[in-house]
């Protein structure tokens, strides 16, 4: 996530660590090194004018110069304004007092709108609620396809307008509402027409549906890849029907930073989530705070619990703990691990999570083949459950048969035994018991 804006950045911070005492000459080369890492990462340039100037004023005054640590001050007043530009705090959907909300979502053709209109009903359902999704677009009734498909996957109901009622877009919208409020959803999301380039035609049939729908939030999709291009857009949407939230796209690619890092102080409108991964459950909260601590290698563990509090399976755990105590670990307990780690997203994205200094220095640069967690699963998966039970009894005709079984070579099978032997042998040492002991047992 914006991994060259990160490792610009931190090598600006290990700079200042490196000059301990911070002075006009190290802080003016400090913010050269922040404003051509900023301009090359796509940021708007009055953003960029904006924070320098707030860093250079703050970094400078007597109270950091004369600290015990000065450039960790320093650090940290650059977090905290890299935080203030990116929205300060993580700000909450808002819903309607009065059933049903209604999310109408706009953006380009391509910036992932459909496909975020199926990640935020998924991520609705964890409040508890009731989605309907919807499409509506006048030049490309078709486009009702792609969003019914995606309903049908996540099993959610979906409002299909035909032609005939296209025909009549005002009377097709007020038939909507009081579909959805007979049948009582909550909320309403509804996916808008795309175009290559804003004109002033989507933008009278978008204001048109405004109008209509009354929408809760007026949600902009952006696409972080785009950089600048995405901060215009949203810009253009906001000055001709108004905003109210943005959710930004394909985070965890190859973004520069510059969308990010501009489109909230550019715009005024606060960034509600983000999109991490191509996968309907990878749309996530947005946490200012914590992705500047990322970006600055300070890591991000408030995410990180979260995300394993979400996906793990707490009694598991418990069973875990207790066999670990009594050094009955088996392989069908590592297999049980490996589908939780599955759960939280790859090692890589894990590792990303952590703050690069310290015990944990350099794991993000690690060459981490996500594979290998398949291919361990597939050999687990070709033992029989004696095998999982009591690895000793696998000689090399098991071995062979396992490695056939899974689509493996005998050498894999081998690897695998070898590092749970490993495992197993870390296990039965007292330090390793001694941690155990804070963990909880059955009962």
């Amino acid at each position: 996530m914006l991994d060259q804006l990160s490792n610009r950045l931190q090598k600006v911070m290990k700079f200042l660590r490196g000059e301990g005492k911070i002075t006009e000459k190290n802080m003016a080369e400090a913010l050269k090194m922040i404003r051509m890492t900023f301009l090359e990462a796509d940021v708007n340039y009055r953003v960029v004018k904006e924070f320098e100037e707030k860093i250079r004023t703050k970094a400078l005054d007597q109270k950091v110069l004369l600290s015990l640590s000065p450039a960790q001050q320093v650090i940290k007043i650059v977090r905290d304004e890299l935080t203030s530009i990116l929205g300060q705090d993580a700000q909450k959907l808002e819903f309607s007092s009065h059933p049903p909300s209604i999310f109408m979502l706009v953006g380009l053709q391509g910036s992932g709108k459909t496909t975020t209109c199926g990640k935020l009903a998924k991520w609705i359902l964890s409040l508890r609620k009731n989605p309907l999704l919807v499409s509506f677009d006048l030049k490309r009734p078709a486009a009702q396809d792609q969003l019914k498909m995606i309903a049908q996957m996540l099993e959610l109901p979906f409002y299909e307008m035909t032609k005939e009622q296209m025909a009549s877009p005002a009377d097709a919208l007020q038939g909507l509402l009081k579909y959805a409020e007979n049948k009582g959803f909550d909320p309403l999301i509804v996916d808008t027409a795309g175009r290559l380039h804003i004109d002033e035609e989507l933008m009278v049939e978008l204001r048109m549906v405004k109008d209509i729908l009354k929408p809760t939030e007026l949600i902009y999709v952006g696409d972080s890849m785009t950089g600048q291009d995405a901060v215009k857009s949203a810009q253009l949407f906001e000055e001709k029907i108004g905003l109210t939230s943005i959710i930004l796209t394909k985070l965890d690619g190859d973004a520069r930073g510059g969308a990010a890092l501009s489109i909230v102080s550019v715009t005024g409108k606060p960034i509600k989530f983000v999109g991490v991964g191509e996968k309907l459950d990878k749309l996530e909260v947005f946490h200012p705070d914590r992705l500047a601590s990322r970006v600055l290698g300070m890591g991000d563990m408030l995410s990180l619990v979260e995300k394993a509090e979400k996906e793990a399976d707490l009694k598991e755990a418990e069973d875990l703990a207790r066999k670990l105590k009594k050094q009955e670990f088996t392989f069908e307990d590592f297999k049980k691990q490996l589908v939780q780690m599955k759960k939280m997203g790859s090692l890589s994205q894990v590792l990303n999570h952590l703050p690069q200094s310290g015990p944990f220095k350099g794991l993000n640069k690690l060459s981490i083949d996500d594979k290998k967690i398949l291919h361990f699963e597939a050999i687990i998966n070709s033992m029989t459950m004696d095998e999982r039970e009591n690895p000793n009894i696998i000689n090399g005709s098991r071995r062979s048969r396992i490695a056939r079984g899974s689509g493996r070579s005998v050498s894999e099978v081998n690897q695998l035994l070898k590092q749970f032997t490993e495992m197993k042998k870390m296990m039965k040492k007292s330090h390793f018991q001694k941690l155990l002991s804070s963990f909880p047992s059955s009962h």
